[in-house]
């Protein structure tokens, strides 16, 4: 019997067999545990209504369902994106976006409580690292909008992995939730559903490219020359460039999946016409794509983001090379929907 109450969405289907097994219930109540936590999104085990009253009361005494709670969330004027601020039990902080558009439903998760990567225009990445999320931290986000989407009949259609944190930092965790959640008995997520963001771990990304996984890659890029990204991305002294881009090559060689590249456009820095040069050079003839995203302001980084024009002339010169591109609708704007931002503000008080 287990001594302390555990959070469910910890276990696989394996381990959940093997824990109703310690309570006494035959084998097929996992099934049915399994798809009223991953297909009905319930939040309370009273909830899971063709199981015995002696085995609802035995999962509330020995395991828990949601272990955060919601300390804050925000709505965008335009009611497209809901930004919600988790306390979790040892009160670190998580931030979950939903971002609406017309067909999907997108949503913004975290990996980490924090980020050790630094990244300079990053909220996150000014407050530091605490620790990583556990699978079922990660899991839960998703299962909790999941849960509110499904009383208007929606439902999450893609999850990107560019919350608080570095999802290759929390590589084991990270890859077990996307695991769970693209499990074809539960959540049954498409794996091409779910986009991994990174700054540039390149052990991992080989590691990634390894293990040959559906799930597609981001590359937080932000700059084409070392001058320029050691200033924003303190990990890229320790990957430059050269080897970062080679082991993207590596990665598209070893898929043959094509390869996102984010750029986070800032007015005056790395929106020049010499960077989109530089980039256009980088990324010429590469299996690739460039997501153009005008900087979502913090407190703690000086820097704006691009004009309108100055956006358009940077899309014109990658155009040149051969290099695609797109300009991100930007969403929650007006609720510092950006990952860090409300928890920097709840906590700070401010």
């Amino acid at each position: 019997m287990p001594s302390q109450r555990l959070n469910i969405f910890e276990l696989t289907f394996e381990e959940l067999i093997s824990f109703l097994n310690e309570l006494g219930e035959p084998k097929f109540r996992a099934q049915q545990v399994w798809e009223w936590l991953y297909k009905k999104y319930v939040t309370e085990f009273a909830e899971m209504r063709n199981l015995p009253r002696h085995l609802i009361e035995k999962l509330e005494a020995n395991a828990v369902i949601h272990s955060a709670t919601i300390a804050s969330e925000q709505h965008s004027s335009d009611g497209r994106t809901k930004k919600v601020l988790f306390q979790l039990p040892d009160d670190q902080y998580i931030e979950t976006v939903l971002m609406r558009y017309d067909k999907r439903r997108t949503l913004c998760i975290s990996t980490q409580a924090g980020c050790a990567m630094g990244c300079v225009f990053c909220a996150t990445g000014q407050m530091g690292f605490f620790r990583n999320l556990t699978v079922s931290e990660i899991v839960a986000q998703v299962l909790c909008f999941a849960h509110e989407l499904a009383q208007t009949d929606e439902h999450v259609t893609n999850i990107v992995m560019m919350g608080m944190g570095e999802p290759l930092h929390n590589y084991n965790n990270t890859l077990a939730a996307i695991d769970r959640l693209t499990d074809e008995t539960g959540f049954n997520l498409g794996a091409r559903k779910i986009t991994i963001s990174t700054v540039g771990l390149v052990p991992a990304i080989r590691r990634y490219a390894d293990e040959q996984r559906q799930t597609p890659l981001a590359i937080s890029l932000h700059a084409a020359t070392d001058e320029e990204r050691d200033k924003l991305i303190p990990i890229n002294n320790r990957w430059p460039i050269a080897e970062l881009m080679d082991t993207c090559r590596y990665y598209i060689e070893k898929t043959g999946r094509r390869l996102t590249f984010e750029w986070a456009l800032i007015s005056g820095e790395n929106d020049t016409i010499e960077q989109a040069r530089a980039l256009g050079n980088l990324l010429h003839g590469m299996l690739c794509h460039v997501n153009l995203i005008p900087l979502n302001p913090t407190a703690g980084f000086s820097g704006g983001p691009s004009s309108k024009e100055r956006v358009e002339a940077f899309q014109a010169e990658l155009s040149h090379y051969g290099v695609s591109s797109t300009v991100r609708v930007r969403r929650g704007i007006d609720i510092q929907a950006g990952c860090g931002q409300l928890r920097d503000r709840v906590v700070s008080g401010q």
